[in-house]
Protein backbone atom coordinates (compact mmCIF):
# COMPACT_ATOMS: atom_id res chain seq x y z
CA UNK A 1 0.00 0.00 0.00
CA UNK A 2 1.00 3.60 -0.49
CA UNK A 3 -0.43 6.85 0.77
CA UNK A 4 -0.15 10.12 -1.14
CA UNK A 5 -0.95 13.52 0.33
CA UNK A 6 -1.02 16.65 -1.83
CA UNK A 7 -0.70 20.22 -0.60
CA UNK A 8 0.08 23.69 -1.89
CA UNK A 9 -3.07 24.50 -3.81
CA UNK A 10 -4.87 27.81 -3.49
CA UNK A 11 -6.12 30.90 -5.25
CA UNK A 12 -3.73 32.81 -7.50
CA UNK A 13 -4.05 35.48 -10.17
CA UNK A 14 -3.35 34.72 -13.81
CA UNK A 15 0.36 34.91 -14.49
CA UNK A 16 1.24 33.85 -10.96
CA UNK A 17 2.91 30.73 -9.61
CA UNK A 18 2.21 27.92 -7.19
CA UNK A 19 4.19 24.90 -6.05
CA UNK A 20 2.32 21.73 -5.26
CA UNK A 21 3.79 18.99 -3.08
CA UNK A 22 2.98 15.29 -2.94
CA UNK A 23 4.29 13.38 0.06
CA UNK A 24 4.36 9.59 -0.24
CA UNK A 25 4.48 6.98 2.51
CA UNK A 26 4.05 3.25 2.87
CA UNK A 27 6.19 2.26 -0.10
CA UNK A 28 9.78 2.57 -1.27
CA UNK A 29 9.23 5.96 -2.83
CA UNK A 30 12.38 6.12 -4.85
CA UNK A 31 11.57 2.96 -6.81
CA UNK A 32 8.43 4.23 -8.52
CA UNK A 33 7.48 6.99 -10.95
CA UNK A 34 4.98 9.61 -9.82
CA UNK A 35 2.51 11.50 -11.97
CA UNK A 36 0.33 14.57 -11.59
CA UNK A 37 -3.13 14.67 -13.11
CA UNK A 38 -5.75 17.38 -12.95
CA UNK A 39 -9.51 17.54 -13.29
CA UNK A 40 -11.40 20.71 -14.10
CA UNK A 41 -15.12 21.02 -13.36
CA UNK A 42 -17.17 19.09 -15.89
CA UNK A 43 -14.10 17.64 -17.60
CA UNK A 44 -12.25 14.35 -17.57
CA UNK A 45 -9.08 13.91 -15.59
CA UNK A 46 -6.07 15.05 -17.63
CA UNK A 47 -2.40 14.08 -17.49
CA UNK A 48 -0.17 16.96 -16.42
CA UNK A 49 3.31 15.63 -15.65
CA UNK A 50 5.28 12.54 -14.73
CA UNK A 51 8.71 11.85 -13.28
CA UNK A 52 10.65 8.61 -13.38
CA UNK A 53 11.77 6.75 -10.26
CA UNK A 54 15.28 8.16 -10.54
CA UNK A 55 14.08 11.64 -11.42
CA UNK A 56 16.14 11.59 -14.59
CA UNK A 57 13.19 11.52 -16.98
CA UNK A 58 10.19 13.82 -17.04
CA UNK A 59 7.22 14.23 -19.35
CA UNK A 60 4.46 16.81 -19.62
CA UNK A 61 1.04 17.22 -21.08
CA UNK A 62 0.84 19.61 -24.01
CA UNK A 63 -1.26 22.11 -22.08
CA UNK A 64 1.37 22.61 -19.37
CA UNK A 65 4.62 22.07 -21.26
CA UNK A 66 7.04 24.94 -20.82
CA UNK A 67 5.18 26.32 -17.79
CA UNK A 68 5.15 23.46 -15.26
CA UNK A 69 8.15 21.60 -13.86
CA UNK A 70 8.02 18.31 -11.96
CA UNK A 71 10.80 17.31 -9.59
CA UNK A 72 11.36 14.93 -6.71
CA UNK A 73 13.30 14.78 -3.47
CA UNK A 74 13.79 11.13 -2.53
CA UNK A 75 15.17 12.05 0.89
CA UNK A 76 11.86 13.73 1.70
CA UNK A 77 9.64 11.25 -0.19
CA UNK A 78 8.20 14.25 -1.97
CA UNK A 79 7.37 15.16 -5.54
CA UNK A 80 6.83 18.78 -6.50
CA UNK A 81 4.94 20.46 -9.31
CA UNK A 82 6.14 24.00 -9.89
CA UNK A 83 3.48 25.86 -11.86
CA UNK A 84 4.40 29.16 -13.48
CA UNK A 85 2.55 31.54 -15.81
CA UNK A 86 -0.74 30.17 -14.56
CA UNK A 87 -3.85 30.65 -16.65
CA UNK A 88 -7.54 30.51 -15.70
CA UNK A 89 -7.79 27.26 -17.65
CA UNK A 90 -5.33 25.69 -15.20
CA UNK A 91 -8.08 25.82 -12.58
CA UNK A 92 -8.64 22.24 -11.45
CA UNK A 93 -8.19 19.75 -8.67
CA UNK A 94 -4.65 18.41 -8.92
CA UNK A 95 -3.90 14.81 -7.96
CA UNK A 96 -0.67 12.91 -7.61
CA UNK A 97 -0.66 9.22 -8.43
CA UNK A 98 1.63 6.23 -8.64
CA UNK A 99 1.58 2.60 -9.66
CA UNK A 100 0.59 3.28 -13.23
CA UNK A 101 1.90 3.45 -16.75
CA UNK A 102 2.88 6.62 -18.57
CA UNK A 103 0.01 9.02 -19.13
CA UNK A 104 -2.71 6.39 -18.83
CA UNK A 105 -4.84 7.59 -15.93
CA UNK A 106 -6.82 4.38 -15.55
CA UNK A 107 -3.67 2.35 -14.96
CA UNK A 108 -2.71 4.29 -11.85
CA UNK A 109 -3.40 2.33 -8.69
CA UNK A 110 -2.76 4.83 -5.91
CA UNK A 111 -4.09 8.38 -5.70
CA UNK A 112 -3.97 11.28 -3.31
CA UNK A 113 -7.06 13.19 -2.23
CA UNK A 114 -6.31 16.16 -4.48
CA UNK A 115 -5.60 19.84 -3.93
CA UNK A 116 -7.64 22.67 -5.47
CA UNK A 117 -5.94 25.24 -7.68
CA UNK A 118 -7.97 28.25 -8.73
CA UNK A 119 -6.57 30.84 -11.14
CA UNK A 120 -8.46 34.11 -11.39
CA UNK A 121 -8.40 36.30 -14.49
Amino acid sequence: QVQLVESGGGLVQAGGSLRLSCVASGRTFRNYPIAWFRQAPGKEREFAARISSTGSTTSYGDSVKGRFTISKDNAKNTVYLQMNSLKPEDTAVYYCATGGVGTLEKTYEFWGQGTQVTVSS
